[in-house]
């Protein structure tokens, strides 16, 4: 199982960018999958999860009102669409996968990074000033 990662590079303040995160090996497609963030000497910090069913998400308070989630028809490609971006938003962001369907679990628990099993391995995002 894998969680390929597309996207990513070095960007302008103010510029956007929409990274990808495609399930290979299994389907996702009744599980939640989410964006998180990394940049040096920091914490792992949510940005954005979505449910199974798309209809739900979870935008992190840095970042709301500028990116958004999504995923396609299948289930099994998440989208993270970032708009003006800033040199705070700098980070390696990686997609992750929970192990097992929602079903009637959507609940604010998805924001923390242990609710997810499967990671990607990463895409730097760089945003000069």
């Amino acid at each position: 199982v894998q969680l390929v990662q597309s996207g990513g590079g070095l960007v302008q303040a103010g510029d956007s960018l929409k990274l990808s995160c495609a399930a290979e090996g299994r389907s996702f497609a009744d599980h939640a999958m989410a964006w998180f963030r990394q940049a040096p000497g920091k914490e792992r910090e949510f940005v954005a999860a979505i449910s199974s069913s798309a209809a739900n998400t979870y935008i992190g308070d840095s970042v709301k009102g500028r990116f958004s989630i999504s995923r396609d028809s299948a289930g099994n490609t998440v989208y993270l669409q970032m708009n003006s971006l800033k040199p705070d938003d700098t980070a390696v962001y990686l997609c992750a996968a929970d192990s097992v369907p929602v079903g009637t679990r959507w609940s604010a628990r998805f924001q923390s990074h242990y609710e997810y099993t499967y990671w990607g391995r990463g895409a730097q995002v760089t945003v000069s000033s």
